[in-house]
């Protein structure tokens, strides 16, 4: 099983597409009926028409007449262009959302149109147009915007650590997700039933490794325009403009100035899409003009040649600095928020996701899964007799003690108070014994030296297990089995373990 059937069985679903989006691509497999069938579902949805009329009527098509009706716009465009302007309006709607931490939905959409101006430009100058190109270049990265719905603290970490570095996007993403957004979003465009002329070339359009022969085309045309897009919304431009030119001089021998109208075009049409997706451009100008006026305070600078060079190093050296110390804190906040100050074991609320998770996992899976609950004897008489300072060394020192007692794959967090839980993860109720006995004694055996005074601890402790098959309506009936079992032990003379069954467990 590869890493991105992994993650689809780890809880998380791709995006289903948009029910219009479903309906437009039915009816173009129909054939010669799509015509009018395409024409009825795109004029039921007044919004989407009217868009649609807008790009078909804007200088990306040039149309010498105006487009009134959606009847005419697939006369004169077609029945595979329309479609795929279609469902780039209605996809583009769906994947949009509040980003939090450092994820822009906006950024990323203007990043993508602008890429599927590109991308038709290219293919046009280069004689290799077809009617996906558009939808292909937009969609390319698709697979980014379902990586962050997904996993969104992952996909901040993705974005932290690529800013940190010039590591490319791609080989960060293996490092934490195990593939990458290429892979990702081709998957979810096949599994929306998009055609493999557009989710094919997904696959491959960074060229990370080695590109099918008879992709090679569609993934240089994408290639080239996400390096244009990056040229108006991301850094080194003038690097990525060098790219362009040796690609397409070499591979397609397209002069520099031809080159150089593309990349100014994209601009001039990208604001009138933009538009459309009612996404604001902001101050999108052709990299011309952009240039010559950097050129002129440039001028004004009077700066030399070496004088420039000392400072973009400089500035550069910085800027990798202060990201590696965002990343570090990042970081270090994730684990706060995770973590327990006192004891440095997992907090209540990283308890309970760990057991939402594991339990899902082991009643998918079909495997025992154990629960342990356990709190410190007469902890208050510990405080009223060594004071609440001394209480604090005892519960610091029982997160640290904890751990030599517990496998690997368990993990502990403090419940709350001077209770403590320890998640296992494959093991059944014998196991589960064992290890609470073994933490019970290694407790007992132990004391705590707590400023001077030497204090020893006692637990009770309460187990139970879910059992394959059982029903279970969630980890709530876990817990409350944990802890009824807990309690066995403190009325039966504490330091001992209890186990309680859940419901269905005997049959």
């Amino acid at each position: 099983m590869n890493a991105i059937q992994e993650l689809l069985k780890d809880n998380v679903k791709l995006p289903s597409p948009p029910a219009i989006a479903v309906r437009i691509l039915d009816a173009v497999k129909k054939g010669d009926s799509s015509f009018g069938e395409l024409a009825r579902i795109i004029s039921a949805d007044p919004a989407l028409t009217a868009k649609i009329l807008k790009v078909s009527n804007s200088s990306f098509y040039a149309l010498s007449f105006e487009v009134t009706s959606i009847e005419k716009a697939l006369s004169v465009l077609g029945v595979e262009v329309l479609k795929n302007i279609a469902l780039s309006f209605v996809i583009a709607k769906q994947l949009r959302g509040k980003g939090e931490g450092g994820f822009d939905f906006d950024f990323f959409w203007k990043r993508a149109i602008t890429a599927a101006v590109a991308a038709e430009l290219v293919a046009g100058l280069i004689r290799r147009k077809n009617d996906d190109t558009f939808v292909t270049g937009l969609l390319q990265d698709i697979g980014i915007a379902v990586m962050y719905f997904s996993r969104p603290a992952l996909y901040l970490k993705v974005l932290e650590k690529k800013q940190a570095g010039s590591v490319a996007t791609c080989e960060v993403e293996q490092g934490v997700f195990g593939f990458d957004h290429q892979q990702l979003g081709a998957e979810l465009l096949r599994a929306w039933g998009l055609p493999e002329t557009i989710h094919a070339p997904v696959a491959c359009h960074h060229q990370c490794g080695e590109v099918p022969a008879a992709l090679r085309v569609q993934a240089d045309i994408l290639l080239l325009a996400d390096k244009i897009s990056s040229v108006y919304h991301g850094s080194h431009s003038a690097g990525k403009i060098q790219q362009i030119k040796a690609l397409l001089g070499d591979r397609y021998k397209i002069g520099g100035e031809q080159i150089e109208k593309l990349i100014d075009s994209v601009a001039e049409k990208s604001v009138e899409i933009l538009s459309s997706f009612e996404i604001d451009p902001g101050d999108m100008r052709p990299f011309s003009q952009i240039l010559q006026e950097a050129n002129e305070e440039l001028g004004k600078l009077n700066l030399s040649y070496e004088q420039l060079v000392m400072e973009y190093k400089q500035a550069k050296e910085k800027a990798e600095r202060l990201a590696q110390e965002v990343m570090e804190a990042n970081e270090k906040l994730r684990e706060m928020a995770f973590k327990d100050g006192l004891t440095g074991l997992f907090n209540h609320r990283y308890f309970q996701e760990l057991m939402d998770k594991e339990l899902s996992r082991a009643v998918r899976y079909e495997r025992p899964f154990s629960l342990v609950l356990f709190d410190i004897d007469h902890f208050k008489k510990i405080n009223d007799t060594y004071g609440h300072p001394r209480g604090d060394i005892v519960l610091k020192t029982m997160g640290a003690m904890i751990g030599k007692f517990m496998r690997t794959a368990d993990i502990a967090a403090r419940y709350g108070g001077e209770e403590f839980a320890v998640v296992l993860p494959e093991t059944d109720i014998k196991g589960a014994r064992v290890m609470a006995e073994r933490l019970r004694r290694g407790i007992e055996q132990n004391e705590v030296l707590a400023e001077g005074e030497t204090i020893r601890v006692t637990v009770s402790i309460g187990i139970t297990s879910f059992v394959p098959g059982m029903p279970i309506k969630g980890k709530a009936e876990m817990i409350d089995a944990a802890d009824r079992a807990l309690y066995q032990s403190k009325r039966q003379g504490r330091n001992r373990v209890s186990l309680e069954e859940l419901p269905g467990a005997a049959a």
